[in-house]
């Protein structure tokens, strides 16, 4: 899945070295509770088969400077079945935030959403770059609303799993808030992660004999 756009002249790690001096939102930044300054978390390369479709980076990401390094991203690589070796590998997975820097808090502590212009002046050209993946996995809403255009009840879209196109999967944000949901909703853990793991082996499994047959 991919949104359409024109390509451009940038190779892929010259709009990595963009997106990571970006400072469009230093001021937006700047007033919210936690004052911080923008630090984007780039993690993509073109022909990786699989798109880590999130929202935005949390505070530590953050600190840290790498995608889901964090209790989210272990049990997102569990729901996928992939080490942390896997996963932080780019010839096999990208990551791409809905916004690529940490939004910050509001003054009740709460995460606030990614800002739009992030989307809007750098996705089309990644999208772009990295070319068709073989799986996209969308998580959360702001990314399902942004990549499917889709709005609504989140069990309801995720529910529908099967009807989405091919290696598709639309999957909550793997963070312990959503531990209440997890529990309400137990077929996502014992029919939905399966055929994502099985769909990912696959892919992984295919990329890994291209690279030894071409290497």
């Amino acid at each position: 899945m991919r949104v359409k756009g024109k390509r451009d002249s940038h190779t892929p790690m010259t709009l990595v070295t963009q997106i990571s001096k970006c400072t469009l939102c230093a001021d937006r930044f700047a007033q919210t509770a936690t004052r911080h300054r923008p630090r984007p978390v780039p993690w993509f390369q073109a022909g990786t088969p699989i798109m880590v479709a999130g929202q935005a980076p949390g505070m530590r990401v953050h600190e840290v400077g790498k995608p889901f390094w964090d209790r989210s991203g272990d049990r997102l690589r569990n729901w996928m079945g992939v080490t942390r070796d896997q996963f932080y590998n780019r010839a096999l997975v990208s990551v791409l935030p809905t916004a690529f820097c940490f939004p910050g808090y509001n003054a009740r502590g709460a995460d606030l959403p990614p800002p739009r212009i992030c989307w809007d002046t750098w996705h089309e050209q990644v999208l772009a770059q990295m070319g068709p993946p073989k799986i996209s996995l969308i998580i959360g809403k702001y990314a399902i609303e942004r990549h499917l255009g889709l709005r609504g009840a989140l069990r309801d879209i995720v529910a529908d799993w099967r009807a989405h196109p091919p290696g598709v999967f639309v999957l909550p944000h793997p963070s312990w808030r959503n531990n209440g949901w997890l529990r309400k909703n137990p077929w996502f853990e014992t029919e939905l992660v399966p055929a994502l793991q099985a769909t990912i082996r696959e892919t992984i499994a295919s990329a890994t004999t291209d690279t030894a047959e071409n290497g």
